[in-house]
């Protein structure tokens, strides 16, 4: 049989012409069995292997087949068009944003690093706690210091590995204090210890003054 050609279907590349092959890609090869079967060999697939490719017999009525193919490719986060972290404040909505590429296209999946819950407030305020949430962006209204963290956005397609990315979401908040004792008493020339516990981010500075507004060296 004379006049068997393989051609890339979308662009109508010739790949091969009976048993030779004509394109200047290394990796496609053709096997003729006893002038019965000609196969189209692609080795080591690549993204841009993926369409349709037809077999092409010139007889006196030209016939043709096409077989096609899906390249599968794991996940990859797109760092360009995914935060690394985000700061916002107490009471503000934030947007945790991530995105993947592969095929099939990846799911995301988001989880807290420290193995918390994910609190998910509605517009009545209403918090709901999941050990996941699925979907992209995550949004997360009315912030509160307690959702501060790193969260996972992972991305899978059922083509191993899946990937992951760390973002984290700061929550600035106003400096809270509390001591444990307001009056402490001790003896005449001894030592006395006064304790106070602040919170806050960022990180405040803190210090001591008297009675009349003066600062207390510290040591």
């Amino acid at each position: 049989m004379q006049g068997v050609g393989w051609l890339k279907a979308e662009d109508q590349t010739i790949l091969s012409l009976h048993e030779r092959v004509v394109t200047e890609n290394r990796r496609i090869d053709i096997d003729v069995d006893n002038n019965t079967y000609w196969r189209l060999k692609i080795r080591q697939l690549q993204r841009s292997d993926k369409g349709c490719y037809m077999c092409q017999i010139n007889t006196n009525v030209m016939k043709k087949q096409i077989g096609c193919v899906d390249v599968k490719v794991p996940p990859d986060i797109k760092d360009e068009e995914t935060i690394s972290d985000i700061t916002v404040k107490e009471g503000e909505n934030a947007t945790l944003a991530c995105k993947a590429k592969g095929n099939p296209l990846p799911k995301i999946t988001w989880k807290r690093e420290d193995g918390h819950k994910i609190a998910i407030k509605n517009k009545s305020k209403k918090t709901t706690l999941l050990d996941k949430v699925r979907g992209e962006p995550l949004l997360l209204n009315k912030v509160d210091r307690s959702q501060m963290g790193h969260y996972l956005c992972i991305a899978s397609n059922d083509v191993p590995p899946a990937v992951s990315k760390r973002i984290t979401l700061n929550v600035n908040f106003s400096p809270v204090v509390w001591v444990t004792n307001q009056m402490v008493s001790a003896p005449l020339n001894t030592h006395v210890r006064l304790e106070c516990f602040v919170e806050s981010f960022p990180i405040s500075v803190n210090y001591w003054t008297n009675e009349k507004g003066e600062m207390i060296p510290q040591g």
